[in-house]
């Protein structure tokens, strides 16, 4: 029942489904926000790419911002870049769209932070 319910809010948002249990979704921004979202296990995974591994700040800044986060977190891959991503129980999936807002929220400041410093006052730089 969860499938049918993500699916049908996915797809109403613009998603495209991409296999069974899985859709991609563009928000379309300066840079385009790609976005994972796999449903699997009782879990619906959202992953987005942030920032390239040229352009991404520090490890030591990704984790900082971590434990300022919560519900979603920064992960690098082995070559550097960094993605953001999210997990909720298939059974909160009425908490999606906030929690897909959450990701774009956080991509968007970690896109700020690699391509506008210095960034302007916010969890991400430090400065409240």
């Amino acid at each position: 029942m969860a499938m049918v319910a993500v699916g049908d809010y996915l797809e109403s948002v613009g998603a495209r489904r991409l296999a069974d249990g899985e859709w991609g979704l563009t928000v379309a921004d300066e840079h385009p926000l790609d976005i994972g979202i796999r449903l699997a296990d009782g879990l619906i995974r959202i992953q987005a790419f942030a920032v390239p591994a040229a352009d991404a700040p520090a490890d030591d800044d990704a984790l900082h911002w971590n434990r300022s986060t919560r519900i979603v977190r920064f992960a690098r891959t082995r070559s550097g870049d960094l993605w953001v991503q999210a997990d909720l129980f298939a059974d909160a999936s009425e908490a999606l769209d906030r929690v897909l807002g959450l990701v774009v929220e956080a991509a968007r400041a970690a896109r700020a932070v690699a391509y506008d410093p210095p960034a302007a006052p916010g969890w991400l730089s430090g400065e409240s």
